[in-house]
């Protein structure tokens, strides 16, 4: 075990290895970067390593201390299961207790102020158990605006025996006084190539399916763990429906199949608790779309396994059309925010797009 378990993004185990080497881990640290490219783990493995007794630029995952660390990461995560069970918001931070190692993660859609004003409290108090008290705050993002300047006066007076590391996508959803008082450590997307290898390793997928599941993953490690097949091309299906009857370009004197396009417009609908996933699948397919129409060579498509068919939709399509389905798309966002049925709006856009087609090709 120890840092040489952590899968990709070696120049952020470097920079944490460094730290730890030199005796001089910031008090608040930020790591950034894609979502499932393992900004979390190594959070908690530098908690493992601070308070390691064999360190100090690794852990070893087996001593009193780090074996006391994974139970309090256990139970934070055992507590915060719990407490979104609750419906009552104001109940879930009731009796809020807070260990040496601190897992802070939203319990609603929001990270909330009882949450932050209890790391506060006890911020400035020694630790009980081990060396440091150390509070990893993940989706930091979705601090409440009511808690952020309780962080902030946190993160402006650093306690001498605690450590807060955020950890968040993007580093400017937050204030730029929080950004300024951290110090970060960047994260990429994990190289295509190392998530095949992994694959490969993990997971029983045959060539093609590996290589569709790193594509799919862009990066994220997590996502490429997560694939499964079976139900990738579950979800694909209704849009490679909508696709083939908006989309290929028919005989002249020859009807759309307008029951397919009605039917695929209800599918895409059916499953509303996933619809955002349902319209990630939508926009990699026009990205798809758009690469094949300008370079049909191009190494940036997703759907590998569907080439023949993509090259055939983008030659009906045509860039006038690809670019009717990304506004379709954008407007089935805006609806599905508002909590509007999308549907009628699916079937209006397949109409659109085709009589548009019509009209291109006219």
């Amino acid at each position: 075990m120890g840092f040489d378990s952590f899968f990709g993004n070696p120049q952020a185990v470097d920079a944490v290895r460094e730290m730890l080497a030199s005796g001089r881990v910031p008090g608040a640290m930020l790591f950034v970067g894609p979502d499932g490219v393992g900004k979390k783990t190594l959070a908690l493995m530098l908690a493992k390593a601070m308070v390691c007794e064999h360190g100090p630029r690794d852990f070893c995952d087996r001593c009193g201390r780090c074996r006391k660390a994974e139970q309090m990461f256990a139970a934070a995560r055992e507590d915060l299961a719990r407490r979104r069970e609750i419906k009552e918001t104001a109940r879930r931070v009731e009796g809020l207790v807070y260990f040496d190692l601190q897992l802070i993660e939203p319990l609603t859609k929001f990270i909330l102020t009882e949450q932050i004003r209890q790391l506060r409290a006890i911020a400035y108090t020694r630790p009980f158990e081990l060396p440091r008290r150390i509070f990893i705050i993940d989706d930091a993002q979705t601090i409440h605006w009511q808690a952020v300047d309780l962080m902030l006066k946190v993160l402006e007076e650093p306690p001498e025996t605690t450590s807060i590391i955020l950890v968040c996508p993007n580093a400017y959803e937050l204030r730029s006084t929080i950004r300024s008082r951290c110090s970060r450590v960047p994260f990429s997307p994990v190289d295509e190539t190392l998530i095949q290898e992994l694959l490969a390793r993990e997971k029983n997928l045959t060539p093609s399916q590996q290589a569709l599941a790193a594509r799919v993953a862009a990066g994220s490690v997590a996502r490429a763990r997560a694939f499964d097949p079976a139900e990738y091309e579950r979800r694909r299906k209704p849009w490679l429906d909508f696709l083939e009857a908006t989309a290929r370009r028919l005989p002249p004197g020859t009807s759309p199949d307008w029951r397919l396009l009605l039917e695929s417009a209800r599918a895409l609908n059916e499953n509303r608790d996933d619809f955002e996933e349902t319209l990630k699948i939508g926009y990699a397919l026009l990205a798809d779309l758009l690469y094949v129409l300008l370079d049909p060579a191009s190494r940036a498509v997703v759907n590998l396994d569907l080439q023949p068919r993509l090259m055939a939709w983008a030659a009906g399509l045509k860039l006038g059309g690809i670019e009717r389905l990304k506004s379709g798309l954008d407007q089935a966002y805006r609806l599905q925010v508002r909590n509007v049925n999308p549907q009628l709006g699916f079937e209006t856009l397949g109409i659109e797009v085709i009589s548009g087609s019509e009209s291109d090709r006219r």
